[in-house]
């Protein structure tokens, strides 16, 4: 047994003895498998013991799940039918369907190569289905898995680009750039190139932009590769928040298999299903 298996099963049984619930605490663990295996970091220097990792843990999601009840999902902000996608007489969608409202979200979950990421850029218009229809009511927030940060412009002069589309000043489009990325605990404010960025705080950029202009329906691709210490459960906790302020939001994920934090779930795995919590 390696150090790395050693600290992942000790991280999984004080998961389940502070009673995150099982499917949960399987996502955690493969999360954190997942940071140290891309960045090769030992477990106590990217996350401490695990004991206190399971503590800051269980007090973040137990903090979401006391929550007061939501008020009933809104009007329809998504609406994909019978998604067809070929490529080199291969069927990769083959009539996928899922609807998304205002106050839901959404993961698209299922093994590599099934067709998760052309389904999001389906739903996003960057490409078009050969069969099937995508309808969507209000403006959309796209964040790729990888690309979409410009090499050679700094994180602020990103958040001004985005907000030159909303005609706002330069000054606010950076204050509502820095402290969106506050909440990813990542200070924006940095001179740096966005080339000279990591690759976790190149997506947290990315995760930026995607929600800066405020849109009715976000649509991110395994949005938090990369990102360290447990940032995706700030990742996480921004998801709720534009949830429970009405938005639509679509997350990729090939990690999540549980109904825990989302409230839809399309399977592409084999039969394409949805599932609703």
């Amino acid at each position: 047994m390696t150090i790395n298996d050693g600290w992942l099963r000790d991280l999984g049984m004080e998961l389940r003895r502070r009673g995150v619930p099982g499917g949960t605490a399987d996502h955690v663990v493969a999360e954190a498998a997942t940071h140290l295996r891309d960045s090769g970091e030992p477990p106590m220097a990217a996350f401490g013991p695990a004991g206190a990792y399971a503590a800051v843990v269980s007090d973040s999601v137990g903090a979401a799940w006391r929550r007061a009840r939501r008020p009933a999902p809104g009007p329809m902000r998504l609406r994909a039918r019978g998604i067809v996608k070929r490529y080199r007489r291969r069927d990769v969608l083959s009539g996928v369907d899922l609807t998304v409202h205002a106050g839901e979200v959404a993961a698209v979950i299922g093994a590599n190569g099934c067709g998760k990421s052309t389904f999001l850029r389906i739903c996003a218009g960057l490409i078009s289905p050969d069969k099937g229809t995508v309808q969507v009511d209000g403006s959309i927030g796209y964040c790729p898995q990888d690309g979409g940060t410009i090499d050679f412009l700094r994180p602020e002069e990103h958040f001004v680009l985005v907000g030159g589309g909303r005609n706002w000043s330069r000054e606010r489009s950076r204050a509502k750039g820095r402290a969106a990325a506050a909440t990813l605990d990542w200070d924006a404010s940095t001179p740096m190139l966005s080339r000279h960025l990591s690759g976790g705080t190149r997506q947290k950029l990315n995760l930026v932009m995607a929600g800066l202009s405020e849109p009715d329906v976000l649509l991110l691709d395994e949005p938090y590769q990369g990102f360290d210490r447990g940032t995706y459960l700030d990742f996480w906790e921004q998801v709720w928040r534009w949830r429970d302020s009405g938005r639509a939001v679509v997350v990729v994920t090939h990690m999540l298999n549980q109904l825990d934090l989302v409230d839809t779930v399309l399977d592409l795995s084999g039969a394409n299903r949805e599932r609703w919590s």
